[in-house]
């Protein structure tokens, strides 16, 4: 597992990803492309976090997907380690295998229910390594304590856990070959709230000694702020604020991500926060708006934000924001 922290591990390069939509049961033709992600480019360092964040169908999990090569890119490079990802093919594939894995949202769905609990977290390392049952056997026990189970726990089905001991499982399974960067696709947000600050600590834990790399897929922006170290908020396919996690949190520039800080429950009954309530539906990713995305639901649009696509500008250091009113 890499130790040297502060170095870029994930690279995402002028990413894109169309879904085309066709018509017709014989003789189908394209008549349009959900444009779910649209030109987004971001990096995650050695022992960081970065969260991706944003209202459902903004293209946070089709972004996840593109990381974990569920689906092929219509443009753009994710790379791992200065290698493109989409081009690997043998050992290279089989190295990247090891070194990305993945902790999904409903820990109900995501563990296979016939396969004991000590098959399901070895079954990266069976396929890719050729390693001794005896081996296997000590590195699902340790695991499995470093989770916080009983290493008894092995010989037991996922439907004999509780929710958040499934998820425990689900990071033990992500941790067996000792990656480099786990995605967390809502992690926690199926558990109950005691249970997701467990969780929570323990995935910083886990992230402080092995130096593991997280790309987070988040709606709570609780959640967000505890365990990112940079956010990237996405609108209909785009990135539109892109800062470090506290300087995000002290001064939001881009109307949508202030948005979101006002829909959210504030840390404190006594914290007065400013309420922006947002117009109309998010439009369709098969027709976005012209000019920026986001101007039909602004409160202070202006004639240009119909008209041209706002520069992503660098307000401050590590804060980008794509918005005309800068």
């Amino acid at each position: 597992m890499a130790t040297e922290v502060g170095v870029d591990l994930l690279k995402v390069d002028h990413l894109v990803k169309h879904f085309p939509v066709t018509k017709g049961l014989i003789l189908q033709r394209t008549v349009g492309q959900v444009r779910a992600v649209d030109d987004i480019s971001f990096s995650v360092k050695t022992g960081e976090t970065l969260a991706l964040v944003g209202e459902s169908g903004c293209g946070k999990t089709t972004t996840s997907k593109l990381v974990l090569r569920l689906e092929h890119p219509t443009s753009g490079n994710v790379f791992i380690d200065g290698k493109d990802v989409h081009a690997l093919k043998g050992d290279g594939l089989r190295k990247y295998r090891e070194d990305v894995q993945a902790v999904f949202q409903d820990p109900w769905s995501s563990l296979d229910p016939r396969m004991r609990v000590r098959d399901i977290i070895s079954e990266t390392l069976v396929v890719n390594e050729k390693v001794s049952k005896r081996e296997i056997a000590e590195r699902v026990a340790h695991l499995l304590e470093r989770v916080g189970l009983r290493p008894e726990v092995a010989s037991l089905f996922p439907h004999e856990f509780s929710g958040g001991q499934r998820q425990r499982v689900a990071v033990a399974s992500a941790l067996i070959a000792n990656p480099r960067l786990i995605v967390l696709d809502e992690p926690v947000s199926a558990l109950d709230v005691s249970v997701q600050a467990q969780i929570m600590n323990l995935l910083q834990d886990l992230q402080n000694e092995y130096s593991v790399s997280y790309l987070l897929v988040a709606h709570n922006l609780a959640t967000v702020r505890y365990l990112a170290n940079q956010v990237a908020v996405m609108y209909l396919g785009e990135i539109v604020e892109y800062a470090d996690t506290e300087q995000l949190y002290k001064e939001p520039l881009h109307p949508y991500t202030k948005a979101l800080f006002s829909a959210a429950l504030p840390a404190s009954p006594d914290v007065q926060s400013e309420e922006i309530i947002l117009t109309g539906e998010v439009p369709s990713p098969l027709n976005p708006p012209t000019g920026c995305r986001f101007h039909s639901r602004c409160p202070w649009a202006m004639d240009i934000c119909s008209q041209e696509v706002p520069v992503k500008k660098e307000m401050a250091p590590q804060h980008m924001v794509a918005c005309h009113l800068y």
